[in-house]
């Protein structure tokens, strides 16, 4: 049985550890997210492999499944970060909600016209539904990374900015974007 290996430098994961007040709560958190984080890279990285004219699998058909079932694991991920965020953010409730959320807008990256990339991969999906998930979970993803360099630089955010920005994610993910990722999925 090998080790796993534990990287010197701070994580996201850190930050949501060392500010729970319960460490079976952080642990669920941590494994959702990380599922979350898993699959909103590689549904991601699928629409961004056709947008630069690199439609694999080879057929449409083919594609139309990928985005299916790239759309289901995000889906499938998303629905079971529902519990263990809210009973993370009720336990970390801070005493004041003066904080403010700790990631960013997003950025002219994410803002996509998805309907070309789809017409040329020959998937029909409703390119709406595309952009609002490809923007919601790619916002998701690079709030992660910029947790983990405010971890790393040592200037992670205090628990009201952790809710609060967590909060945020919470009402953007499991909100319309997990209805657009069902609506692709199915």
């Amino acid at each position: 049985m090998s080790e796993q290996q534990v990287s010197p430098f701070p994580s996201w994961a850190d930050v949501i550890e060392e500010c729970a007040a319960e460490e079976a709560t952080a642990a669920r958190l941590i494994r959702q997210l990380r599922a979350c984080e898993t699959a909103a890279l590689a549904f991601c990285r699928l629409l961004e492999r056709w947008a630069r004219g690199d439609a694999q699998p080879p057929t449409p058909g083919g594609r139309q499944a990928a985005l299916r079932r790239a759309a289901e694991r995000v889906e499938t991920a998303l629905t079971g970060l529902e519990r263990p965020l809210q009973r993370y953010l009720l336990e970390l409730e801070a005493d004041v909600a003066e904080g403010r959320s700790w990631y960013g807008q997003p950025g002219q990256a994410e803002l996509v016209d998805w309907e070309p990339v789809l017409t040329r991969a020959g998937v029909a999906a409703a390119p709406a539904r595309v952009a609002q998930s490809y923007l919601e979970l790619a916002v998701l993803v690079r709030a992660l990374e910029g947790l983990t360099m405010a971890a790393q630089i040592d200037a992670a955010p205090e628990r009201a900015s952790l809710w609060a920005g967590l909060f945020d994610l919470r009402e953007n993910l499991l909100g319309r974007c997990l209805d657009d990722l069902r609506a692709l999925a199915y």
